[in-house]
C-alpha cells in the first residue's frame, strides 16, 4: 500500500484517511462495524471533532481497546482558553484515551498565535508539555487563514477543502506546506457530495504532492472504493481527466461548497442542500429533491428574509440568499418540464 508522511510530525499513514463525520448520521452499531472493517482493510488514520456530536464516542467504542493502533485526530472550535480544555477533556474522555495525535483548531476566524490575547496557541502548547496531545494543526475554509498558518511556522499540519475544483492558489498549498515541512490533509476530497466519480477525485488529489485525503464514508459500498485505492490506486488516464473537466465548467465559479457554517438559519432553510439543489440534481436522482421531503425543503426558499447571517458566516464570502433563489427557480422550472441546462 502507498502511504503518506505528514510533514514533521513523522507521522506515517495509508494514503487515505476515514472522515469521521458522516458516521454520525448512521447507527451507533452500524459505525462501529464500519470503522472496524475500515481499519481491517489498511486505514488507520481517523479524523473527527468535538462538533461532530456522537462521532468521537464512536470511535471511542470502536477503538478504545486497541488505541496504540490507530491515529486520531480531532478538533475543538474553542475561541477561549477555558472553552478550549473544556473540549479536549470532553474528546479525550468520548476516545477513551490519554493522547490525541493530530489536534486541530476548527475553522477559526483567525490563526491563532502566541501573544494574540486569546490564549488559544499557549493552550495547545500546554496540552502538548502534559502529554494530552502530540501535535498542533488548524483547520480552515478561508485561504488568507490557511496560508497565514502555514507562513507562521506554528502548525504541524494544515487540514484544508481540496479536490480538482480547487482554485489555483488553493493547489498551491501542499506545496506550501512541504517548503514548511508540515503535513496537508485534503478534506471535502468529493466536495461535499457534488464529486461522484471518487477514483478521479483520488487520482487527482494524489497527482498533486504530499496529500492525505480525507473521505467521508457512511456507506459499505463507500467504503469498498476506498479500501480498493489502498489495494491499487487509479491513475489519473484520459478518461478520468475527461469526467474532471466536464465537472470544471459545471461548476467552477461561484457555488456552495456545503461545509454548513452558513448553519443555522432563522428561517428553518437547509441551505447547503438547497443553495446546491440543481448542481446535485445533475448529480444524483433528481427524484431526491424533487421529493415530497426534498420540495419541502425547497420550499422554505420563500421565506427567505435576507438577513445576511448566512452571508457573513460563509468562508467564500457568497451571496448565500441570491443562490438560494437561483436554485429554487431551477427547481420549480424542471417542475413545470424544463430541463436542466
Amino acid at each position: 500500500m502507498a502511504s503518506i508522511t505528514l510533514g514533521r510530525t513523522g507521522i506515517r499513514t495509508e494514503s487515505c484517511g476515514f472522515g469521521a463525520l458522516a458516521i454520525q448520521r448512521i447507527s451507533e452499531g452500524e459505525s462501529v462495524r464500519l470503522m472496524r472493517r475500515a481499519f481491517d482493510g489498511g486505514m488507520t488514520f481517523f479524523d473527527t471533532a468535538r462538533c461532530y456530536t456522537t462521532s468521537e464516542e464512536r470511535l471511542g467504542l470502536a477503538f478504545g481497546h486497541m488505541r496504540s493502533r490507530i491515529i486520531l485526530a480531532t478538533k475543538t472550535m474553542a475561541l477561549t482558553a477555558d472553552e478550549f480544555w473544556a473540549d479536549l477533556h470532553e474528546s479525550l474522555k468520548n476516545l477513551r484515551t490519554d493522547c490525541i495525535d493530530l489536534y486541530q483548531f476548527h475553522n477559526p476566524p483567525f490563526c491563532p498565535k502566541p501573544d494574540d490575547g486569546s490564549g488559544l496557541y499557549e493552550a495547545m502548547l500546554t496540552a502538548r508539555e502534559q502529554g494530552k496531545i502530540r501535535f498542533i494543526g488548524l483547520t480552515n475554509h478561508r485561504l488568507a487563514v490557511a496560508e497565514e498558518a502555514v507562513s507562521s511556522g506554528l502548525y504541524d499540519t494544515l487540514q484544508y477543502p481540496f479536490n480538482y475544483l480547487s482554485t489555483e492558489a488553493e493547489i498551491r498549498l501542499p506545496a506550501l506546506c512541504e517548503r514548511q515541512n508540515m503535513g496537508f490533509l485534503g478534506m471535502k476530497s468529493l466536495s461535499g457530495g457534488l464529486l461522484k466519480h471518487s477514483a478521479a477525485a483520488y487520482a487527482w488529489i494524489h497527482s498533486q504532492g504530499k496529500v492525505l485525503p480525507l473521505f467521508g464514508i457512511q456507506k459499505d459500498q463507500e467504503l469498498d472504493e476506498f479500501l480498493s485505492y489502498l489495494r491499487r490506486a487509479p491513475e489519473l488516464d484520459d478518461e478520468m481527466m475527461a469526467v474532471i473537466e466536464s465537472d470544471r465548467r459545471q461548476l467552477t465559479g461561484e457555488f456552495c461548497r456545503g461545509c454548513g457554517y452558513c448553519m443555522p438559519c432563522p428561517m428553518g432553510i437547509d441551505i447547503p442542500t438547497c443553495a446546491r439543489a440543481s448542481l446535485l440534481m445533475r448529480r444524483e436522482p433528481a427524484s431526491i429533491i424533487l421529493s415530497e421531503e426534498g420540495l419541502e425543503k425547497m420550499k422554505k426558499v420563500e421565506s427567505c428574509i435576507r438577513c445576511g447571517q448566512c452571508m457573513k458566516r460563509c468562508p467564500y464570502q457568497l451571496n448565500t440568499p441570491d443562490l438560494l433563489r437561483r436554485h429554487y427557480e431551477d427547481v420549480m422550472e424542471v417542475l413545470a418540464g424544463k430541463p436542466l441546462e
